[in-house]
């Protein structure tokens, strides 16, 4: 997979400039707040926001996540709620009982930034062998601490395999959404419905779970605050509530990420503390360490450039260019940066070894309601130059799938063979907001469209001439849409 490289081209780099005071709110829930230039960590209680779990061993393993880094390599990234007293690195093997290699000092950094609950450990493990399963234990955790992976496919691996997408998932629970909502929102979940989080986790026949942006939306802290729905917070508090989220969120999502890859690129709801479309605020409440994408920057690492010779993972080649350079917070690159680094991406990809080329980016530009004209004209004439066969959005928070389409003219030919890239977008993963409505009118390049129902994206690559798309409903796991992608070419064998 390969994932527009956000932490290269950013403008300056946040630094605590300013001694943090100890806030003292509420003494019943306590968080570690790392406060960078005096190298100590200061206890911090958050106000209103009971559900951040510090474990009493600051060098536990929380919020483990793991990424692809070519068919040979793997990221294993955790955090700790005290900075480790040397470089991360992990013990790893081939059963949970022998772990017999230890990773490198020199593949390994631990980051934080200065609002952070936590340090941010990578580790980056080369010289693996390609779909193969692994167990590995971060440095300073106790025996049971024990994480899996299976590496990714190599290219011109064609055995049939599955992946899960969603966009726009974030927080679920007393905090995010859950059975109530505050003055003005909607949606909320029916008492005992099952959630996308516990979906993915009960129907778990999928290799790696695919996230273009919007992330745990944990600048919502200012809508939920303004709706009434965390009463006893105040743009003060903003900058803890903000942190709590987020940590909440990576710890309802430790269960699935430290088993399997999470792959995941920016969205708008990562650029800064203040992205949730509530009126009278902007971004300058925002203190450092809440703008300029910093927690996603800091809290992932993304196989930018293992992925630049190697691209794909069996069948399929993922793309996924940011698409959010566009925020006022940034990232800001040089002119056409992005765009030169996604032809450069998608001429390099040899289609008889990964006939399938799937990109993703956060904004659609075919929709049944608001789009992103500017998406459109950066991107739309690449992808279908280079032949992409399905472009996957989200951000409007619905389900919709089009024909296959460019420059507003459908492909004749549908489903079956299209010279035109496939289009689709699910953005109905869940959040504190809920969904979308689509317009009265369907666009006419519509084939299929949900706004009531919670859910994620099964895509089937069966071999290399079908695909198959499921939209799944979170609630049961029922199947609400459902099409196949037949493209004509000779399979190598």
């Amino acid at each position: 997979m390969a994932s527009f490289p956000l932490d290269k081209y950013v403008v300056g780099v946040e630094t605590l400039n300013r001694r943090q005071p100890l806030i003292r709110v509420r003494p019943t829930y306590v968080a570690m707040i790392p406060t960078l230039l005096l190298g100590f960590v200061a206890l911090a209680d958050l106000p209103s926001i009971s559900h951040v779990r510090v474990p009493e061993d600051p060098f536990e393993p929380v919020q483990i996540r793991q990424a692809y880094a070519g068919p040979t390599g793997m990221l294993v990234s955790w955090n700790t709620f005290s900075k480790l007293p040397e470089p991360p690195t992990v013990q790893y093997g081939f059963t949970p009982h022998f772990l017999p290699f230890v990773s490198s000092h020199k593949n390994a950094e631990s980051v934080t930034y200065p609002t952070s609950l936590t340090f941010n450990n990578h580790v980056r493990l080369t010289n693996l062998f390609p779909n193969t399963k692994y167990f590995w234990r971060p440095s300073f955790a106790n025996e049971s601490s024990i994480f899996s992976f299976t590496t990714s496919r190599e290219a011109g691996d064609h055995t049939p395999f599955t992946t899960a997408v969603v966009v726009d998932l974030g927080l679920i629970g007393p905090d995010g959404l859950s059975t109530t909502v505050g003055k003005g929102a909607a949606n909320p979940l029916k008492p005992g419905e099952i959630n996308t989080i516990q979906s993915l986790q009960q129907d778990s026949n999928w290799e790696f779970l695919w996230h273009p942006g919007d992330i745990a939306y944990a600048d919502y802290w200012l809508k939920e605050e303004v709706q009434g729905f965390l009463p006893n917070t105040s743009v003060a508090d903003g900058f803890h509530v903000f942190e709590s989220l987020l940590n909440q969120f990576y710890d309802e999502m430790t269960p699935i990420t430290s088993q399997k890859a999470w792959m995941v690129g920016p969205g708008n709801h990562e650029a800064n503390c203040d992205n949730g479309g509530t009126h009278g605020f902007d971004v300058t409440i925002c203190i450092p360490g809440q703008t300029n994408f910093t927690g996603f920057r800091n809290h992932f690492r993304m196989p930018s450039s293992e992925s630049e010779t190697d691209l794909g993972h069996g069948l399929i080649g993922p793309d996924q260019p940011g698409g959010e350079g566009g925020e006022d917070s940034g990232p800001f690159g040089l002119a056409n940066q992005q765009i030169n680094w996604l032809k450069n991406d998608l001429k390099n990809v040899d289609r008889k070894k990964t006939p399938w080329v799937i990109a993703a980016g956060h904004r659609p530009w075919y929709v049944s309601g608001t789009a992103c004209t500017e998406c459109q004209e950066a991107f739309e004439s690449i992808l279908n130059q280079y032949s992409v066969d399905l472009v996957f959005s989200g951000h409007f928070h619905v389900f919709e799938r089009v024909a296959p389409i460019f420059n507003g003219t459908v492909d004749l030919n549908e489903l079956n063979n299209p010279k035109f890239p496939w289009y689709i977008t699910n953005g109905a993963a869940g959040h504190y907001d809920g969904l979308d409505t689509l317009n009265d009118v369907l666009a006419p390049f519509s084939r299929a469209a949900i706004d009531t129902d919670y859910g994620w994206s099964r895509l089937m690559f069966h071999n290399c001439t079908h695909l198959t798309h499921e939209f799944v409903r979170s609630a049961d796991g029922a199947v609400l849409d459902s099409a196949t992608l037949f493209k004509d070419r000779k399979c190598r064998i």
